[in-house]
């Protein structure tokens, strides 16, 4: 009664960990979990929203985006990473970076081809190839710092290669790819002409090094697809808007495939999220500077509470390594959800093959800083397991 690609892979791990600490502990559970705020969003942000639906926004907008945002969202491309972008032609609005990856792949990649994936992965990318009839291709990211082995993408290349994605600042690892690695990643690809699908929604977030998007690389404006959304940056991810910037004919297949998955993203959501798009620079610095804040307080605590972290370069999460606790990801992040009413993310649903994930777990910390203190509370009730 299901199809065969529905059964290749489970709900997701992430939801799924919120769902149980909620029903466990109500609203006294603390989600490090999902990767969403709990603090609130701008107030001017806010006020547009209102203020666009009051001016009766509320109808659909044009399916591929209203103007007023794929204006903006080509204003701030240009302004932050010098890359001129037809708002136009080039440039598709969706509902959330998940809808707008998987509308990518499903628009560009056939049953049959190849698409290379760093694991750990944030957890859609197998099933939107799975769905997409391609099969995925891992390439390990090797801790303490992640790196990549060339020799070992180069073979992951070959002709039935169709795509390679790439998510940095990097979830679950905070990895930021350096502009050497992608610059090694944009030669295979124009070696084997294959696309460059990047997710980019946390380019804002970068403790250590700089963001580089690989499509503003020799060779790789038109054969890359730039993923990015609002939700991250500006606190708004129940909002699901985020946006792929791409050739004129790459953005005609995704905005068809677009148009049949959701017609389009919500009308007064859209004008409003022009207002962040505008945003000053200052508003950038101000974020980062918070996050990197609750980053050192999250890896103190850690170190604290007997896990190895694994510092992260780039956006909001912290991957852990547990083997000394004596037990596996799923077992451990359930009992911290039953004993101490904190909900993290097994690693083993990061990779392609679990139990290569069995020693790991992500925590996130997109939080209040008091937040981050209860939970530090907690975590010294945490035993280990004799």
């Amino acid at each position: 009664m299901i199809s065969r690609k529905s059964s290749a892979f489970t709900e997701s791990v992430i939801r799924e960990m919120t769902r149980l600490c909620i029903a466990e502990h109500g609203e006294s559970c603390l989600n490090l979990a999902q990767g969403f705020p709990d603090f609130a969003a701008p107030t001017e942000l806010k006020e547009a929203a209102v203020d666009a639906i009051r001016k009766d926004f509320n109808q659909y907008a044009t399916t591929w985006g209203a103007k007023v945002m794929r204006d903006a969202i080509a204003a701030k491309t240009q302004h932050f990473r010098q890359m001129t972008v037809d708002p136009e032609t080039e440039i598709t609005v969706c509902c959330g970076v998940t809808e707008a990856m998987l509308s990518t792949i499903l628009a560009l990649v056939d049953p049959g081809d190849e698409v290379v994936i760093f694991e750990p992965f944030y957890e859609n990318y197998g099933p939107d190839c799975i769905l997409s009839g391609a099969t995925p291709v891992v390439v390990p990211l090797i801790p303490p710092d992640w790196h990549f082995d060339r020799d070992q993408l180069r073979k992951a290349f070959n002709p039935r290669t169709r795509a390679i994605i790439i998510n940095t600042p990097h979830n679950p690892t905070g990895k930021v790819y350096s502009r050497e690695e992608l610059a090694f990643i944009a030669g295979l690809c124009r070696e084997f002409d294959v696309i460059a699908v990047t997710d980019e929604i946390y380019e804002h977030l970068v403790y250590r090094g700089e963001h580089v998007s690989i499509a503003t690389l020799d060779g790789m404006r038109d054969r890359t697809v730039t993923i990015n959304g609002l939700s991250k940056t500006y606190s708004v991810t129940g909002w699901r808007l985020a946006y792929a910037i791409a050739p004129a004919e790459m953005t005609n297949a995704i905005r068809k495939v677009h148009d049949f998955v959701t017609v389009g993203a919500p009308h007064p959501l859209q004008v409003a999220a022009a207002t962040a798009l505008r945003f000053p620079d200052k508003y950038y610095l101000d974020l980062l500077n918070g996050y990197r804040e609750r980053r050192d307080f999250m890896l103190e605590i850690l170190d604290g509470a007997g896990f190895e972290a694994f510092p992260p370069d780039g956006a909001y999460y912290v991957m852990t390594d547990i083997g000394g606790f004596g037990e596996d990801d799923v077992r451990l992040a359930h009992r911290m959800v039953r004993e101490i009413g904190l909900a993290t993310v097994p690693g083993s649903s990061f990779y392609l093959e679990p139990e290569r994930g069995r020693r790991q777990i992500r925590f996130s910390f997109p939080k209040k800083m008091d937040t981050l203190r209860r939970a530090a509370e907690r975590l010294k009730k945490l035993q280990r397991v004799s």
